[in-house]
């Protein structure tokens, strides 16, 4: 991403920023004062835009740049087009497909990484070398931060994808074949106990009780709850209708298909949803700003710190109020299908690869119910067996 900068000997602004590869500086006659450097940001990020949507023209911006001669490459007629040329193409087919956040993260991930490293290479040009050369540049860090292995996997996810629809596309052999993801070191869920759970609802500001006990209780993801409504939370039939999520501050379908479920409420969250309605119940949403809107997630993440700190509870983000939800009710014995629908999981396979090993530590039955069965048939063996005694010689 540029940046707006300033020219200490003259006190201008510049901005400073990558197309085609190739790092720009444009020089204004702009002091450095709030006002100037909020100008030409925006600017800057129309810039940026148009260069992501392949629609930037550097002699119409800046007609009297030194850079515009050697800038203005494109690929000629009949030739295999260049990576920033192809990009807006695979955009067009792609966006359809995406919910709006996540075309945002590719966006970000292009303006970023791939435009800058492969901008102005020919699509059929990118070698194997290259991209090997460019992940080892982006895990160790060279030229920009560091990636980590997962960070990582997700760019070179979509530079694949952007080749092989190249590849597709001009009939040229593909360069990513072979090429394997970084292993990611797998994280263990931190879940809290129901002694930390209730420690936390009863110590949370009052406003935000209802908030965290819909969250403990029913398993639903952040921007779920963010974004319930009141016209999915059906009271008579004790449940919670998942159809929509809030994310990038706005509303958006489930995170997939199977995310679309109903929840079953239990009655401490009937009740808190009860009390809630007495709050918001005049507005379209359930838990709201005072602003009217939804939670703003800076906010709620403040709270949430501020709490475990003064409770000395481990620090962990309040995603874990899902795996709390999942382990707690796997510890009480529930159904794993039904658990799995709750969730919003098509089959119990993540529960069981994620939550299993929490189960032995919340039930005590860390392999003594196999132990129970053992001795059982054992006995039940030695009731049957005839009296040696009365046995002939």
């Amino acid at each position: 991403m540029g940046s707006i900068r300033n020219r200490p000997a003259s006190d201008h602004l510049f901005m400073d920023f990558y197309y085609q590869g190739i790092r720009c500086r444009e020089q204004t006659s702009l002091t450095d004062t709030p006002v100037n450097r909020k100008l030409l940001q925006k600017q800057l990020i129309k810039i940026e835009a148009a260069i992501i949507l392949g629609s930037f023209n550097y002699a119409e911006t800046f007609p009297n740049s030194k850079h515009v001669d050697r800038l203005n490459v494109t690929a000629s007629k009949g030739q295999f087009p260049l990576f920033q040329d192809f990009v807006p193409i695979w955009l067009k087919q792609k966006i359809p497909e995406w919910r709006y956040s996540y075309s945002m993260c590719v966006r970000s991930k292009l303006r970023r990484w791939l435009i800058p490293a492969f901008g102005q290479m020919p699509v059929n040009a990118i070698t194997k070398s290259d991209i090997l050369g460019f992940r080892a540049t982006i895990t160790n860090g060279e030229n920009r931060e560091r990636l980590t292995n997962k960070s990582a996997n997700q760019v070179m996810s979509m530079l694949r994808m952007i080749l092989e629809a190249a590849s597709e596309q001009y009939q040229f052999p593909m360069s990513y074949a072979g090429i394997n993801s970084l292993k990611v070191p797998r994280l263990d869920i931190i879940p809290f106990t129901l002694d930390e759970v209730y420690m936390i609802i009863n110590r949370v500001r009052e406003d935000f009780r209802n908030y965290f006990t819909v969250k403990f209780f029913t398993a639903m993801r952040t921007g779920e709850v963010d974004g319930l409504k009141w016209k999915y939370v059906d009271f008579e039939r004790h449940q919670i209708l998942v159809r929509e999520t809030w994310v990038c501050r706005r509303v958006e379908y489930t995170k997939n298909d199977g995310s679309q479920r109903h929840i079953h409420m239990s009655e401490m969250v009937y009740q808190a949803l009860q009390d809630q309605f007495k709050v918001t119940g005049h507005t379209e949403y359930v838990f709201i700003s005072c602003r009217g809107a939804p939670l703003n997630h800076a906010t709620v993440n403040k709270i949430w710190y501020s709490l475990l700190s003064k409770l000395n509870l481990r620090k962990r983000p309040p995603y874990q109020t899902r795996h709390t939800a999942a382990t707690l009710w796997l510890a009480a014995g529930e159904n794993p299908e039904w658990i799995s629908r709750q969730m919003g999981h098509t089959t119990t396979k993540m529960l069981f690869e994620v939550y299993s090993r929490y189960i032995p530590n919340l039930t005590h039955q860390d392999g003594s119910a196999f132990e129970k069965l053992l001795q059982s048939y054992k006995q039940t063996l030695l009731k049957i067996q005839p009296d040696d005694s009365n046995r002939p010689s």
